[in-house]
Formats: structure tokens, C-alpha cells, sequence
């Protein structure tokens, strides 16, 4: 992706974002100079990850497959496995109309995704055979808004603004928005993007980058080259 389109996307999603009644943290409006300066205390947002996080997952076409997402806050790995302490994370998202999110799954995270305004969010569900894999046949059971509901194997559950559906690891799933663009919220634990998507076509998780302007704002995946 270009740079300069990610930072057009950047300002549409920031838009957006306020319409629905939400204000993103002071950092997030850093510029990359300011966030070099301030990154020893900024070391937490940077160690858990947090902040802008753009993708067209290596396909080249972000209108067709792609995601934004702003993480919010994230939690530790270390105090999930030990069952205490900070074990969660919350993220913002903008799925755009007839934009895909890849058929994947998680081994750890389980989440909460929830319509948090625009058009209809639109959730493909699968289940896992034994294993955890992929199984094409087979249904499950998610909680939509706390409401235990099954599901068949290929079923698209449709989530109008305020409603919501839970998914556990194993659950596959894909998602867009439906006649128009969607903002969710995802309240989930401890969030690992490097590791713990699992998708079910091998695609990359960050996209690659054409620096043909400056960045507004750094992406989570410029931390390592910009704030090591």
C-alpha cells in the first residue's frame, strides 16, 4: 500500500470514528517526530502494540480485502497465563461495504465483536474439526449479545448497530459491512496479531509499504523501524 493512502485512510477512519461519538487517546495524533521523542514514555503503548493498524493482508487491493483497526489498549501474555492482572484488550475497527475480512480464526483470543454504528456487519461462521482446523461441514455455538445461538457450517449472522456476537478460539470467521461502511468495537483477551490470526489461505497479516510521502502517523508496524 502506498503511504500516502494509508494516511488518507487514517484521516477517513478519525472521522468516522468522532461521528459515532468516539475520541481516539492524545498519542494516536502524534506525529512520527513526536513519538521518536517521547518513546521511552510511550514504552507501554509500544510493547503492547497499541495504535494504528492498517492492512490490505498482502492481496494489493484494500477496497476488496483489507481492515482498520486502532488498538486501544492491550493487555499482558504473561498475566493471561499466570490468570491475573491486566488479561484484556479493546480495538476499533472500520470494515468498510463488501470489504473482506479473511476466513481465520485464533488459538488464544476470545472476543466480543460489536456493531458500534454505520450499516450491517455481516459474520461468516464455520467450526474446527478435532484439531482446531478449518472444517468446511461443520456449525457451532456463539452468544450474540449473551444469547446462546447455533450455527451451520457457512452461516452469515447479521449484526445491526448495538448488536454483537462472541467467538472463542476454533470459531471461524470472516466479516464485512453491508450495505455500507461498519464501526466495531472488539473487546477480547490479550490481542497477539503476530501470532495469533490463523487464517485459513496463507496471507500476510501487515501490509507492505510504498513510502511515497511521509506518514501522518506511525502504523504499530513501524515501531520496530522507527522506535527501535
Amino acid at each position: 500500500m502506498k503511504r500516502s493512502r494509508i494516511n488518507d485512510i487514517m484521516a477517513e477512519a478519525d472521522e468516522m470514528i468522532r461521528h459515532y461519538g468516539f475520541v481516539l487517546p492524545p498519542w494516536a495524533y502524534w506525529s512520527p517526530d513526536e513519538f521518536v521523542s517521547r518513546k521511552d514514555e510511550a514504552s507501554r503503548v509500544i510493547s503492547a502494540r497499541n495504535g494504528w493498524d492498517i492492512t490490505d493482508y498482502g492481496d494489493g487491493d484494500f477496497d476488496k480485502m483489507g481492515l482498520f483497526l486502532f488498538t486501544l489498549r492491550n493487555g499482558r501474555l504473561d498475566d493471561l497465563q499466570r490468570g491475573g492482572g491486566m488479561c484484556y484488550a479493546e480495538k476499533l475497527l472500520i470494515s468498510r461495504q463488501d470489504q473482506l475480512s479473511p476466513m481465520h480464526t485464533h488459538v488464544i483470543k476470545a472476543e466480543d465483536i460489536i456493531n458500534r454504528g454505520g450499516a450491517t456487519l455481516v459474520v461468516e461462521l464455520f467450526g474446527s474439526d478435532a484439531d482446531g482446523n478449518f472444517a468446511e461441514d461443520k456449525g457451532g455455538t456463539v452468544y450474540c449479545d449473551g444469547i446462546q445461538r447455533d450455527f451451520s457450517a457457512g452461516e452469515k449472522l447479521k449484526l445491526a448497530p448495538g448488536e454483537s456476537v462472541t467467538l472463542m478460539p476454533g470459531d471461524w470467521h470472516a466479516f464485512w459491512g453491508e450495505g455500507g461502511d461498519v464501526l466495531i468495537g472488539e473487546v477480547s483477551t490479550v490481542n497477539d496479531d503476530e501470532t495469533d490470526n490463523i487464517f485459513r489461505e496463507p496471507i500476510g497479516r501487515f501490509a507492505e509499504i510504498e513510502e511515497d510521502v511521509a506518514p501522518t502517523h506511525l502504523l504499530v508496524s513501524d515501531y520496530r523501524t522507527w522506535l527501535s
